[in-house]
């Protein structure tokens, strides 16, 4: 069997992440999808984040390990 060689990458992602104040950032990807991160639990009791007027939003943690996983 040949070897096949490649030149460069196969795929680059073109993500858009924007910073909205504290840990809330939203990330715009490929697919037209925008995904928020925030803190939620023990994360935002690590970094000292009052959950009292906060939704809890995933962390990029929990997509990283998702996007292992999956």
């Amino acid at each position: 069997m040949a070897e096949q060689s490649h030149e460069g990458p196969a795929y680059t992602s073109v993500v858009r992440v924007v910073r909205h104040g504290g840990p809330d950032r939203t990330a715009e990807l490929p697919g037209g999808e925008t995904v928020a991160f925030g803190v939620h639990g023990a994360v935002a009791e690590h970094y000292g984040v009052s959950m009292d007027e906060r939704d809890p939003v995933s962390t990029t943690l929990d997509y990283i390990v998702a996007a292992a996983a999956g």
